[in-house]
C-alpha cells in the first residue's frame, strides 16, 4: 500500500486543528471526498468495497485535490436498506484505521448511527456526517462529548420512503427552519456553533423542482450563521433534468457544484475531485479576485 503525504495548506486554509475541524474559519470552497464502502450505493455501489479498494479510493482523491475524505459504510439511496450496526462498523472502521495516518486531510464518518460515530472517531475520524441530522439516540451527546464537528442534514422521512412523493408549502423556509431549530438544539446540548456546518440535503425527500430552487436559493442558508456544505453528486434531479443515466451526469455535477459555491456553499461534496476542483477554481477568480489576472 502506498504512502501519501499530502500538503498541510488545506488544514491551514481552514483553520483546522488536529483535533477538530473548525468551520469558522472556512476559505471556500472546499472539496469533501466520497468514499462508499457499500455494494449498493446510487452512483459507485461496490467500485470501493472492500477496505483495500477503499483505502485506495480515498488516496487518489486526496491525490486530485479533496480537502475532506467522507467514508461511508451504508447507502442511503432511496429505498435503501438498512444494515446492521455491526455490518458498518466493520466496512467503515478498518478503512478509517488505515487512513488516518496516511493523508494529512480530516477524515468524515458518514453515518446515522452513534455506535459507528463512536467508534470512527477513535479510529481517527474528526467530522460526523449526518444525514438524520444527529436525532438518532445518543447521537447529540455523543457530538457534544466527542467536540467533533458535524455536518448536520435534512432529510424528509428515511431514505426507505423519502422519495415517497415528498410535499413542501415552501421548501426553502421548511428546510431552513429546521436546520436553524437542530442548530440551536446542537448548541443547547454543548456543541460549539463553530463546529458545526448544514446541509440542505440536495436529493433527500424533494422533488425536482424542490432540489433547484434549494440550490438557486442557498444564500438563504447563511442565515443560520454556519456553513454549508451541499451533495447534488450525480444525483437524480440531475438525470431528470438532462434525461441522462447516473455514468452520464458529470457535467451536471459541475454545474450544480459551482452554482452551489457561487450562491453560498462553502463545501461541495462530490464523487469527480479533479474535475470539480478545477471548475470550482475558475469559478472562485471570477468570484474573487479577478484583478489577480491582470498580466
Amino acid at each position: 500500500m502506498r504512502r501519501v503525504r499530502i500538503s498541510k495548506a488545506p488544514l491551514e486554509r481552514i483553520g483546522i486543528s488536529p483535533a477538530r475541524e473548525r468551520f469558522d474559519s472556512l476559505e471556500p470552497p472546499l472539496i469533501m471526498g466520497i468514499v462508499n464502502v457499500t455494494p449498493d450505493s446510487f452512483s459507485d455501489g461496490g467500485l470501493h468495497y472492500g477496505t483495500d479498494e477503499a483505502v485506495e479510493h480515498a488516496l487518489s482523491l486526496v491525490e486530485r485535490g479533496a480537502d475532506m475524505i467522507d467514508v461511508g459504510g451504508e447507502s442511503t439511496r432511496p429505498f435503501a436498506r438498512e444494515v446492521s450496526v455491526e455490518e458498518e462498523k466493520a466496512r467503515v472502521i478498518p478503512v478509517i484505521d488505515r487512513l488516518r495516518d496516511m493523508v494529512e486531510v480530516p477524515i468524515s464518518i458518514d453515518t446515522r448511527h452513534v455506535e459507528v460515530a463512536r467508534e470512527a472517531v477513535e479510529a481517527g475520524a474528526s467530522i460526523i456526517n449526518d444525514v438524520n441530522a444527529l436525532r438518532g439516540p445518543g447521537m447529540d451527546e455523543f457530538a457534544a462529548e466527542s467536540g467533533c464537528s458535524v455536518v448536520v442534514m435534512h432529510m424528509k422521512g428515511t431514505p426507505g420512503n423519502m422519495q415517497v412523493s415528498p410535499v413542501y408549502d415552501d421548501v426553502v423556509e421548511e428546510v431552513l427552519t429546521f436546520l436553524s431549530e437542530r442548530v440551536d438544539h446542537l448548541t443547547g446540548m454543548g456543541v460549539e456553533r463553530e463546529l458545526i456546518m448544514i446541509d440542505p440535503g440536495i436529493g433527500f425527500g424533494k422533488r425536482v423542482s424542490d432540489n433547484l430552487r434549494l440550490l438557486r436559493e442557498l444564500h438563504r442558508f447563511r442565515e443560520t450563521g454556519c456553513p454549508v456544505l451541499v451533495g447534488a453528486s450525480r444525483k437524480s434531479f440531475i438525470g431528470k433534468v438532462l434525461d441522462l443515466d447516473v455514468s452520464q451526469r458529470l457535467e451536471g455535477s459541475i454545474a450544480s457544484a459551482v452554482i452551489a459555491y457561487v450562491n453560498g456553499a462553502s463545501v461541495l461534496r462530490v464523487h469527480d475531485v479533479e474535475e470539480t476542483r478545477r471548475a470550482l477554481d475558475i469559478a472562485r477568480a471570477v468570484v474573487e479576485a479577478p484583478t489577480r489576472w491582470d498580466t
